[in-house]
This record gives C-alpha cells, sequence and structure tokens, in this order.
C-alpha cells in the first residue's frame, strides 16, 4: 500500500528538478554570453595572443638580460624565470584546430622589426628592471581577466600570480 500525501522523497525530487530548470533556463547574462557563437573563439584567439605577446615581450626581455649580463649571481635566478616565462608563452598562445602552437622562435622578419630591449649596464639595475617587467605583465594578465572565459581567466590568473612571484624574487635583493 501506498503513503498518500507528501513524503520526504517526494519534496526533495521536485525541489531539485525545479532548482536545476531554474539554474539552466534562467540567466542575467545575455543570449550571447549563454550561446557559443561563431564570434566567441575569434575573442578568445584574440586574448590569447595578446596575453602571448604581453609574456612574449617578458621573455624578450629575460633573453637581453641573459644575453648582456652572464654572471652567475643573475644567470643562477633569472636562467629559471626565464624557463618559466617561456612555458607561459607556449600555454598562452591560440590552439586553432590541428595547427601547432607558434613556435618561441622569432621569424627572421619579426626579428628585425623589432629592436631588442634596452638593458642596463648595471646587472643589479638589470635585475630591477626584469622585476618591473614582471609587475607590468602581472597587471596586464590581471587587467585581460574581466573579457576572458572561464578557462582562460584561470590560466591568467594563474600567470598572473607566477609573474608576481617573479618580480618578489627578482625584487629582494639576495639574488
Amino acid at each position: 500500500m501506498r503513503r498518500t500525501g507528501t513524503t520526504r522523497r517526494h519534496l526533495l525530487s521536485v525541489t531539485g528538478v525545479t532548482g536545476a530548470g531554474l539554474l539552466t533556463g534562467c540567466s542575467d547574462r545575455p543570449a550571447a554570453h549563454r550561446t557559443q557563437g561563431a564570434a566567441a573563439p575569434d575573442a578568445t584567439d584574440a586574448l590569447r595572443q595578446r596575453s602571448a605577446r604581453t609574456s612574449g615581450a617578458l621573455l624578450a626581455l629575460y633573453d637581453a638580460v641573459l644575453a648582456r649580463h652572464t654572471d652567475a649571481r643573475t644567470d643562477r635566478l633569472a636562467r629559471p624565470l626565464r624557463d618559466a616565462v617561456a612555458q607561459h608563452v607556449k600555454a598562452l598562445s591560440p590552439v586553432t584546430g590541428a595547427t601547432p602552437r607558434p613556435s618561441l622562435r622569432p621569424t627572421p622578419s619579426a626579428t628585425a622589426a623589432a629592436a631588442p630591449p634596452a638593458v642596463p649596464a648595471d646587472p643589479g639595475a638589470a635585475v630591477t628592471a626584469l622585476a618591473a617587467a614582471e609587475r607590468h605583465t602581472a597587471d596586464a594578465h590581471v587587467a585581460a581577466l574581466l573579457e576572458a572565459p572561464p578557462e582562460l581567466a584561470r590560466l591568467l590568473a594563474s600567470v598572473a600570480a607566477a609573474s608576481s612571484v617573479h618580480a618578489y624574487l627578482l625584487s629582494r635583493g639576495d639574488y
């Protein structure tokens, strides 16, 4: 014999179904943000390219500092941080279809067009310049979070946090 009336199980199942329907059907966001349109991947790729260029400029500065200052103190700190920044560029580079990610090495035409960054003659000043560039890069990635989709936002937040840690390590002065 079946019970009549409202049971806990019945109440929970009705509440769960109603709640799920409300969560999936209602949203404050416009329809363009709820659906994956053709423009969304293009905007995400453009944001990825911009973020990769920002980290790429930092990578170029690391390369210039390491080329100019070959002392052990600068190399001990800058080399591992440079390698981490190279991984950031690789992770931020847009992936489209089956095409490979862009190379971290500049093309000959890009090398001719872009002058190497200016590096101070003093190793301490060069490390200070790297710290400032890391802070600038972190700020740029944090600003990009506002327009990033969730997956890219998480990546940008991680890269920004890493850049902040790099800036701290570089500015400590005991390298």
